[in-house]
């Protein structure tokens, strides 16, 4: 007796107003399978996978779990099912600890009078954190932690579950090198111990190192199928874009000017003891590099002055300037895209339109008016520069795709001409065609007399978008490497906190 398939979805259709996010879609996971789930971004990937996961209902078609037949209604049928979701836009509560979100809504309890068994549920969840290589206190409140950290309780959760098919939704995205490696090591002893999984990623390298086979989607509709020794890069971007990408990555060709924007002594409240200080030129691409809790991000929010005071000194174009607040950097031409883009990027219940003229509004208005014409003719033209797979510019944000919502807040940013441009993780979830589009208009930028500082955990990325790479380790920069020097040995070895003799030095204080 042929044993079935451990899910099948077939013929899966969804739309939304004015959307069809999903036409006809099929899909086969084996028993200990690993399948990757690639496409460009609102190829319906996730849409799929929420309606697997109980978040979504299906308007036409079936799904069969070991050959039969299921009616999946919501997330605690799913979980009935064992079947884990881990979603790319995180579902946790920074109020609550690591303990409370790993076992939220299936507490134990002392009985008689039913009170959470606190004790049992710190105890454990102590085995994930280990298996995961998190080393933080289960009593560790969220708020407390980076996004990649979040990540990881998040994929706790999902263990604790003693899941049969774990769905991961790009499970990488904020992870470092080290912590990419461990997750993909995880997910290969999963499928060893007899669990499934679908694996979501843009980054087509990991996909090669743990995909058994990769299921394509472009525009709603299965584009293909193919087995691990099949998936070639060229053949997996083939399906997913429908066209070849002829230059991923854009070369420099500005002429830099040197010391355009100078930091001195800038201190983060995460590390008020370390005070930073370097040099960006003008069309310049200055990566940073580090591995998490390095103090990247602390660094960036601390320049455009969302820690408030914080000592030291920018000069930009050889001026002295006073930020003690976004509104100050904003007014000085200096952006920051921030890592999260839906807590701190994006208003998800205002439009597209909405979002992208929002920090600029003064320009459109005249007499306290704001004029809609000219409002929707710039937005109209971030969404057809960045191509933002959207409906309308009305269309509400939180209806887009993750890397459509990205592309919206870098939107809203190029609409004012940036002189200093900090993307912090900028391709954060975004499809490889996207990603040659965000590249394309990042050395755009440069070559218009722009300093780009890129905070990115992508290590092929940095390497090969950078013309010089500056690495952070407890919040201090250990060194600079020029780009003949870059490589991942030396920016790894700056990265844990060693010297390297091809390494400039950070600049003294």
């Amino acid at each position: 007796m042929i044993t079935p398939p451990l899910l099948e979805m077939r013929g899966i259709s969804k739309r939304f107003p004015g959307v069809v996010a999903l036409d006809k879609v099929s899909l086969q996971i084996g028993q200990s399978e690993v399948v990757a789930l690639v496409g460009e971004n609102g190829a319906g990937k996730s849409t799929l996978m929420k309606i697997l996961g109980g978040v979504h209902q299906p308007d036409e078609g079936e799904i069969l779990v070991d050959g039969q037949p299921v009616k999946i209604q919501n997330v605690a049928e799913a979980m009935r099912l064992g079947i884990a979701f881990i979603h790319q836009e995180l579902n946790v509560l920074d109020n609550l600890d690591v303990a409370a979100n790993v076992f939220l809504g299936r507490e134990p309890v002392i009985t008689p009078f039913r009170l959470v068994n606190r004790r049992k549920i710190h105890a454990d969840t102590e085995p994930y954190l280990k298996r995961l290589g998190l080393d933080v206190s289960t009593r560790t409140r969220l708020d407390r932690l980076s996004l990649a950290q979040k990540q990881l309780v998040e994929i706790a959760k999902a263990l604790s579950l003693n899941a049969r098919l774990i769905i991961m939704d790009e499970p990488t995205s904020s992870l470092t090198l080290s912590e990419t490696n461990r997750l993909l090591k995880l997910v290969s002893d999963l499928a060893e111990q007899g669990v499934s999984i679908i694996y979501i990623s843009h980054r087509l390298a990991e996909i090669d190192h743990c995909a058994d086979r990769v299921a394509v989607l472009r525009d709603g509709r299965n584009a293909g199928h193919l087995n691990h020794d099949e998936a070639t890069h060229d053949k997996l971007v083939s399906l997913m874009v429908g066209r070849e990408i002829k230059s991923f990555y854009v070369e420099s060709k500005a002429r830099k000017t040197p010391e355009f924007f100078c930091v001195r002594n800038i201190r983060s409240r995460m590390y008020p003891d370390q005070a930073v200080s370097f040099d960006a030129a003008r069309g310049e691409i200055l990566g940073f590099a580090g591995l998490v809790g390095a103090g990247r991000s602390e660094l960036a929010k601390a320049i455009v002055g969302l820690d408030g005071p914080v000592g030291g000194e920018i000069r930009l174009d050889g001026r002295t300037l006073s930020i003690r607040s976004p509104r100050d950097a904003i007014a000085h031409g200096i952006y920051l895209v921030p890592e999260d883009r839906r807590g701190e990027g994006l208003v998800v219940r205002m439009s597209v339109r909405e979002n992208i003229t929002l920090p600029s509004l003064p320009r459109f208005a005249r007499f306290g008016l704001i004029q809609r014409d000219r409002e929707c003719r710039v937005a109209g033209e971030q969404i057809a520069s960045l191509k933002v797979r959207t409906p309308h510019t009305e269309t509400l944000v939180m209806n887009l795709s993750g890397g459509n919502q990205q592309k919206v807040v870098l939107g809203k940013w190029l609409a004012m001409q940036p002189k200093v441009m900090i993307l912090d993780e900028p391709t954060r979830g975004i499809d490889v065609g996207a990603k040659a589009e965000i590249y394309r208009l990042m050395r755009e930028l440069a070559e218009q007399g722009a300093v780009i500082i890129m905070i990115s955990s992508d290590m092929e990325e940095v390497l090969h978008v950078s013309d010089r790479v500056a690495v952070m380790h407890e919040g201090r920069i250990t060194g600079v490497l020029e780009r003949p020097d870059c490589s991942e040995e030396n920016i790894m070895q700056l990265a844990v906190g060693r010297t390297l003799a091809t390494a400039k030095p950070a600049l003294p204080n």
